[in-house]
């Protein structure tokens, strides 16, 4: 795939970059490598000062990278403002949080000096130069939930972000550097994906973070483990959205309808199979149907647009494949389900709502990427939760009831890394962000985040 900025409205290319030489990434490896044996001893005060510049820097920047972003993956450009806020906003958090999440902690009693000690203390200290191979769905997001908490951290980073997002991609180095991070501390790799595993098994490299496929997660996870490299990966995602009848019926349809096409629908912790039980399954579909068919589909530099692009031709046609095999298997595609009319240039896909899904329909199974929603009738909350972890993924999930019952039902026996209850599953810097199964292993932000690439000390004294 070329390093590129093609616009998903048009289809037209509008720059080329040339990949990296062997020389270059040496040279970017051991810059990293240099800055990790200084940036490693600074203190947190420092290291906060310089993510907070990064912040403030960024919210100034936020229109033009928001028009970046939406000319290079097909955002619309009000949810590239937000996504450039939420950036902002997480590295403030690390900043005014990395101290106390790796403060040394002190335990203590008779377990403890049982060992011999008389005292321990377990440190947090990091790893070393990371390499974060990220996707193009969240081009700044995805990169900034690993890159503040592994900078507070005292890591370096490298970044081999997605080949269509190239401007993005050099934009987040010139922001660090902007901030005031010294030379090396972090730098963006302008690579290929075949170029990924000779940086990954380079000695200096101490562990990487993918967001993105499981062939990509795969590919990194065996390299690693063949080189005894920690990893976090977040993978794909095909979230329940599970209504009760105890739920508010038009909170849910609302809250469905954003949740399924957030980020033209591209989005892994989007809802994507929508389970409803018997009762409410009629009027949620209808409801939901009709919403979706509201939904403006069109430029997305446009205010006004809901719904834009997909970020690439094959993406596209992924979704489609979908589709076409659902309908061809016997599913009703209540609304959408094609091209929209009208937009013959771009990479453009109405929103879709199926019903009548079966398990040997290829969507069932698959991840759909797009604004295509599968409609799921059940009869009770164990059904749900049968339904909800019919899936090889477990990223997330959101309940809708007012049963706590049902709640701690949903909570105990539902797959995945998180439980959304009567809300839109979203991540936060406060809240660990992951997934199990397919969907990946280790976690993000919050305080499991800062800590998944710390080399964590035990620190035993015995008597002088």
């Amino acid at each position: 795939m070329p390093i590129a900025t093609v616009d998903p409205a048009t289809g037209e290319t509008l720059r080329t970059f040339d990949a990296l030489d062997d020389g270059d990434v040496e040279r970017r490896i051991a810059a990293a490598a240099a800055a990790f044996t200084h940036h490693r001893l600074t203190p947190f005060e420092e290291r906060a000062a310089l993510l907070e510049r990064a912040a403030d820097l960024l919210d100034e920047d936020r229109d033009t990278i928001a028009r970046t972003m939406t000319t290079e993956m097909g955002k619309p450009v009000t949810a590239a403002r937000a996504e450039a806020a939420k950036c902002a906003k997480a590295m403030r958090w690390y900043a005014q949080h990395a101290a106390g999440l790796l403060a040394d902690e002190h335990p203590d009693g008779a377990d403890v000096h049982d060992s011999g000690a008389t005292r321990a203390v377990v440190r947090y200290r990091p790893l070393g130069v990371v390499l974060a191979v990220m996707p193009w769905n969240f081009p700044l997001w995805q990169v900034v939930r690993f890159a503040a908490p592994a900078l507070m951290a005292g890591n370096t980073g490298l970044l081999k972000h997605a080949s269509n997002v190239p401007q993005t991609a050099l934009y987040l180095e010139d922001l660090f550097r902007r901030a005031g991070y010294p030379q090396g501390c972090f730098q963006t790799l302008l690579i290929g994906s075949g170029a990924v595993e000779g940086v990954l098994r380079d000695p200096r490299v101490a562990a990487a973070t993918l967001t993105g496929s499981e062939p990509a997660g795969r590919a990194v996870a065996a390299v690693a483990g063949d080189v005894i490299k920690k990893t976090v990966l977040e993978l794909g995602g095909s979230d329940p959205f599970v209504v009760m009848p105890s739920a508010d019926l038009d909170r849910a349809v609302a809250t469905a309808v954003t949740a399924r096409v957030q980020n033209n629908g591209q989005s892994c912790i989007a809802a994507k199979r929508f389970i409803v039980h018997e009762d409410v399954h009629d009027a949620f579909r209808d409801r939901f149907a009709a919403a979706m068919r509201e939904l403006t589909v069109g430029d997305p530099k446009d205010e006004a647009t809901d719904v834009g692009p997909l970020a690439t031709e094959q993406g596209r046609a992924d979704l489609e494949e979908l589709v076409d095999d659902a309908v061809g298997r016997g599913a009703d595609a209540v609304c959408g389900g094609r091209r929209p009319p009208g937009l013959d240039r771009g990479w453009y896909y109405e929103p879709t709502v199926l019903t009548g899904i079966t398990r040997d329909m290829r969507i069932h199974h698959e991840e759909a990427f797009g604004p295509v929603a599968t409609l799921y009738r059940v009869a009770d909350a164990q059904e749900a939760v049968a339904a909800a972890n019919d899936t090889p993924f477990g990223l997330s999930s959101n309940a809708w009831t007012r049963d706590r019952a049902e709640q701690e039902l949903f909570a105990r026996d539902i797959e995945a890394g998180g439980v959304f209850f009567n809300g839109m599953t979203a991540s936060h810097p406060a809240l660990p962000f992951g997934g199990v199964k397919r969907s990946g292993y280790g976690r993000e932000l919050s305080g499991h985040g800062i800590r998944e690439f710390c080399n964590v000390t035990t620190l035993w004294h015995g008597d002088a």
